[in-house]
């Protein structure tokens, strides 16, 4: 009879999460994930393969938290258009914060292993377009709220914010400097466009602006 595993799968593969997350794929070694999991190398081969298949589910695991994450924001902010707004200044709050400068995992995977690796490419392929068809929703939704004035089509205002937070998270490995990253997520934010709302008053004018922003009397 087999002896009992006396660890929780699901808290170690976060702990592998980590690993993968700090150093990369290649970067990071067998010993690296022994130590960082607390599992013994029988324990790491029995319960998760080698080390490919280990990754495979950490990325699994982070893909399923982060797209959650996600559709969450987008469908509980009081707006859809406030949803938008909250997952861009997000992307570059969280780099701003970032002391390790571990960027996306996902976009991570993506840099690194997906030209070589068809089992990465796929995973990261479906969670760029699960991610955007959770904008497109809400762009959708922002559009029909009258809380957006882009030119651009649903679809493509979703491609738009969902590579341009990409590049946010890659910027932050490199850079994670608060104002260049605040200023590029109001720069993405921009692409929304402004929009009028009624003011109430005596001479009936119109009050535009950002939904965050200063505001423009006319």
């Amino acid at each position: 009879m087999g002896r009992k595993k006396e660890f929780d799968r699901e808290e170690v593969l976060d702990r592998a999460i980590e690993a993968f997350w700090c150093k990369g794929y290649e970067a990071t070694s067998v010993q690296d994930l022994l130590d960082g999991m607390g599992i013994n190398r029988g324990s790491l081969y029995d319960t998760f393969g080698d080390k490919h298949t280990l990754f495979l589910a950490a990325i699994d695991r982070y893909y399923d938290s982060a797209l959650a994450h996600t559709i969450e924001t987008l469908e509980t902010s009081p707006t859809a258009r406030a949803g938008i707004e909250r997952i861009v200044r997000d992307a570059a709050d969280c780099g701003c914060e970032d002391r390790q400068r571990k960027g996306c995992l996902m976009t991570n995977s993506a840099v690194e292993l997906a030209p070589h690796c068809l089992e990465t490419a796929g995973r990261v392929a479906r969670y760029y377009r699960q991610t955007e068809d959770a904008l497109c929703r809400a762009v959708g939704r922002a559009r029909a709220e009258g809380q957006l004035a882009s030119r651009l089509d649903d679809r493509a205002l979703a491609r738009f914010i969902s590579c341009a937070i990409q590049g946010l998270q890659v910027c932050s490995k490199v850079s994670p400097d608060r104002e260049t990253l605040r200023d590029a997520a109001e720069g993405i934010l921009s692409a929304l466009g402004e929009i009028e709302i009624p003011m109430e008053g005596k001479h009936g004018g119109r009050e535009v602006r950002d939904t965050d922003g200063p505001e423009l009397r006319g």
